[in-house]
């Protein structure tokens, strides 16, 4: 009897599969390339599953590498530049420079090892003179600026007086005018190299002794926006505004709030250093006349002048005073919008410059506004 598990012949492996519906199904599994169908089966529903499984992982996958990377709002943010040294170093250098022009001027014979804190090579120096015979008053930072990566060049003001006056009796004209020279501001340019250590801390050096300069050069002040200053008269109702709010701000006396425009918040000087004010004159944002003023404009106007006031002390000493205020009109009356920081400085007209030799002038109307004085 010929076995079920017998090889077919070769010649019928050729046969067309839909010739071969009439196999015998009883014969079992067949062996296909070395391997059972059963095992092919089960290999093509293994793989089956395996791709569905990645199917599925897959948008799972995305998601959570998603969700996992970093957030970036946008596209990627500059790093900041890096601190410029004139955050760093200006301050301590400033300081650094008036402790020892203080050293300086009171430095005299054997002092050395006191500047030598400051300036290493004073050691070196030849110091003549008592020591403290001199001694700096009210020094005072007036310029400061860097000439170069860490290096500062630092002008401090000084009033020098002398310890040990000489007697009135032996005084001549010679010796008041040592006197004057003496009292006279001096300024004195201090050069100082900055370096910051690894742990953050900052160090100062001088590279030089002091060195005597001019004054600094005293600059026109500029025009104003207000008119010229007039009386406060007593009838206007800017008068009273300003007559009313800085007397409760500099003598405690009456409620502040009450006098300033709503969105507007000040405290009074505390403790208040006056009994009593006297306002003397205004100048008014550009107002020319002097025809006196008993109205008020509409609702929301807003004006800006200056108030020169005499301020009577606890001692009833006077001393005169001026603010810069700018007042909003409500309801018939005006109130105290801003106590400004300084004085408002009038526009200059811009002067075109003029063409270059060779250069076509331009024939397009200019949109530029025309500027308009405001003196």
């Amino acid at each position: 009897m010929k076995s079920a598990w017998s090889r077919r012949p070769a010649k019928e492996a050729a046969v067309p599969y839909d010739e071969q519906q009439d196999w015998d199904l009883d014969e079992g599994p067949q062996d296909v390339a070395g391997w059972s169908t059963g095992a092919q089966a089960n290999t093509t529903a293994a793989i089956r599953w395996t791709a569905w499984g990645l199917l599925v992982l897959g948008p799972l996958l995305g998601a959570f590498a998603y969700l996992s990377a970093p957030a970036q709002a946008g596209p990627a943010q500059r790093k900041p530049a890096p601190t410029a040294p004139a955050a760093t170093g200006a301050q301590g250098a400033a300081g650094f420079a008036q402790l020892f022009v203080a050293a300086f001027i009171s430095a005299g014979e054997g002092d050395q090892g006191e500047l030598a804190a400051y300036y290493p090579d004073a050691t070196s120096l030849r110091l003549e003179g008592a020591s403290d015979r001199r001694r700096g008053e009210q020094l005072t930072i007036v310029r400061l600026r860097q000439t170069d990566e860490g290096i500062w060049s630092v002008t401090i003001a000084a009033r020098i007086t002398d310890t040990k006056p000489a007697d009135a009796h032996q005084a001549d004209d010679k010796d008041e005018a040592k006197a004057a020279a003496a009292q006279a501001v001096r300024y004195f340019q201090v050069p100082v190299a900055t370096a910051t250590t690894a742990g953050g801390a900052s160090g100062y050096t001088a590279l030089a002794m002091p060195a005597e300069v001019a004054a600094p050069e005293w600059i026109k002040a500029p025009g104003l926006i207000y008119g010229p200053m007039r009386p406060a008269l007593p009838a206007d109702p800017r008068t009273q505004a300003v007559t009313e709010f800085l007397t409760a701000y500099l003598t405690g006396a009456g409620e502040l709030d009450r006098y300033l425009a709503p969105g507007t918040h000040l405290a009074p000087v505390a403790p208040a250093p006056y009994t009593g004010i006297a306002v003397d004159t205004l100048a008014i944002d550009g107002e020319k006349g002097t025809e006196p003023v008993t109205a008020v404009p509409d609702d929301g106007t807003t004006l800006r002048l200056l108030v020169a006031l005499r301020a009577t002390g606890h001692d009833e000493v006077r001393v005169p005073l001026t603010y810069a205020l700018t007042l909003k009109a409500r309801a018939g009356r005006w109130e105290i919008a801003s106590l400004d920081g300084a004085p408002t400085p009038a526009t200059t007209p811009t002067v075109p410059a003029a063409p270059s030799a060779g250069a076509t002038p331009s024939t397009a109307p200019s949109t530029a506004p025309t500027p308009t004085s405001t003196s």
